[in-house]
């Protein structure tokens, strides 16, 4: 980002020597890195008293499903919880790396942790690494000044958001919440909502699905509802071992072998194992 002048001291502005790189290696066959889609269903808001997360529960790994039942909501702060899209170890680590951070600020301070700290710190590394590094985050939590919600894209880039849905099932997440969000909503009328919004995502993109986890954050606590609705659990229970009824399988023949005469078994002596 910076250079250095013949006498050492540095010298400000941006370097652009590696966009003619990029042009050479583009004319001799090399295909730039395109848009990776997220795969999942995150979104967020603000109700009366405080902040409700929701994610679903399916990774993937290209067209397979990986995990059926992953979390996607994770801890930033004891008041700060952040939903994650993208790339499984990107959000993961980005997000372990912040909550790392925060947690020795609030040792050293003595004071709680801000969402909007939060915030800078995500958006400050993610803009650093102009995108590569995949984590599309939906951050939520409430401090003294009150309930807050922001996006955060992988470039760098935030809103600030009475609701908010990230993911390849944002769009369908979104019309549930333009349809139905009011100000003031209750703690049950928010998770309600952010739980059919979820839903349909899942229901109608393909990188999202299995369950929809919640977490509720107010001043006093949060309550994280983990696998708080089933949403394709298994209609039958599989009874192991498996049993069937007596004759459900013909005999068609039966043949008994006594093997104490069949097989013959001898003990002798072997050659002592040697143990110096």
């Amino acid at each position: 980002m910076t250079g250095q002048e013949p006498g050492g001291s540095s010298a400000g502005g941006f370097s652009f020597d590696l966009c003619e790189r990029n042009t050479i290696l583009e004319k001799k066959g090399l295909q730039p890195p395109g848009l990776l889609k997220t795969g999942t269903t995150i979104a967020g808001i603000i109700f009366k008293d405080g902040v409700v997360l929701g994610a679903d529960t399916r990774s993937t790994a290209g067209s397979t499903v990986a995990d059926k039942n992953c979390e996607k909501i994770h801890y930033i702060a004891p008041n700060i919880y952040c939903c994650g899209a993208g790339t499984a170890a990107d959000t993961e680590n980005v997000t372990g790396m912040v909550a790392s951070a925060l947690e020795l600020h609030r040792y050293g301070t003595g004071r709680g942790s801000r969402v909007v700290t939060a915030m800078t710190l995500l958006k400050s590394h993610l803009f650093r690494y102009q995108g590569h590094v995949s984590a599309a985050l939906v951050l939520g939590g409430v401090d003294f000044r009150g309930p807050h919600l922001f996006t955060i894209y992988p470039h760098g880039s935030t809103d600030s958001l009475p609701y908010a849905t990230m993911g390849s099932g944002s769009l369908n997440a979104m019309a549930v919440f333009e349809a139905g969000y009011k100000d003031d909503l209750t703690r049950d009328e928010a998770v309600d909502l952010v739980t059919k919004a979820i839903r349909s995502g899942v229901y109608n993109d393909l990188g999202s699905g299995s369950n929809v986890d919640i977490c509720v954050i107010t001043r006093d606590k949060v309550d994280y509802l983990r696998n708080h609705q089933y949403l394709q659990g298994k209609t039958y229970q599989r009874q192991f071992p498996q049993k069937f009824a007596a004759g459900t399988a013909p005999v068609v023949r039966t043949r008994v072998f006594d093997l104490t005469q069949v097989v013959e078994v001898t003990e002798g002596g072997g050659e002592a194992m040697e143990i110096s």
